[in-house]
């Protein structure tokens, strides 16, 4: 008797965005032209910014009647200085990352998937973007799990991915303009500054901590900057994975610098 095993894998990744918004009308403005914008402005005497590679400072000189304000009904911040806030949103597209092809559980192989975080920020100092998994190992049914990907080296991803045949793993490697150093690449050693930073390259596996995969020290407010963060799963070909549908919970983060 010869028995075949239909054994079908559906992937479903499921990203929940978090966004951080520290500006009630983050995108007001008071002038504008073709090739500038202000936000809001004010009269007063004089002010001066002044700046170094640790900091940047501003003030002005001149107002009256400045501060924070509250009751139950209103909040005022009067002033130029107190009117200044910032503004930070995050976009993940798509939210719902549906993994192909199957992977067959008695042949093994892999399925892949990608999603891009955008995130958008006025803040002078920049913005870091992290993920993590809800879940340890992230990709799982009630039962059985994928575990997740572990580099050779400790802290720092594998140039290519790689897996023992007789195991299974799920991991991700995000690439973009403003990809942290870790995830960069010179020749095929990973974690290397002023690298570059491709699809494909320098694999690393989720945990339930942050981890920092994108960040910038300038605004880019109003278009953003976009993340992608590619995905695979694979079993392989002396492993048998149970059948069922693996998914896993992947949760963006973006804050200011």
């Amino acid at each position: 008797m010869t028995k075949h095993w239909n054994n079908k894998k559906f992937f479903s990744i499921f990203v929940v965005l978090f966004f951080l918004s520290f500006a009630y009308s983050g995108l007001a403005y008071v002038a504008s032209s073709s090739n500038y914008r202000i936000q809001s402005d004010s009269i007063n005497v004089g002010g001066t910014r002044q700046t170094s590679t640790s900091y940047i400072s501003e003030d002005t000189i001149g107002e009256i009647a400045t501060g924070d304000s509250t009751s139950t009904s209103y909040r005022l911040k009067a002033g130029y200085q107190q009117m200044q806030e910032t503004y930070i949103a995050i976009s993940v597209s798509p939210d719902e990352v549906v993994m192909s092809p199957d992977i067959g559980g008695i042949t093994g192989g892999q399925s892949n998937g990608s999603t891009t975080a955008t995130v958008i920020t006025d803040s002078a100092s920049g913005y870091s973007l992290s993920v993590r998994s809800s879940a340890s190992p992230a990709l799982a049914t009630s039962s059985y799990s994928f575990a997740d990907y572990t580099p050779a080296v400790a802290e720092t991803p594998d140039y290519s991915w790689s897996i023992v045949s007789s195991t299974s793993s799920f991991g991700f490697t995000p690439y973009g303009s403003d990809t942290v150093t870790k995830y960069r690449y010179i020749g095929t050693a990973c974690n290397q500054s002023g690298g570059a930073a491709n699809a494909d390259t320098c694999w690393y596996g989720f945990s339930t901590s942050n981890e920092t995969i994108a960040s910038s020290y300038s605004s880019n407010h109003p278009t953003g900057t976009g993340t992608t963060v590619e995905l695979k799963a694979e079993s392989g070909t002396e492993h048998v994975q149970e059948q069922g549908i693996y998914e896993a919970e992947i949760i963006s983060t973006a804050l200011t610098n």
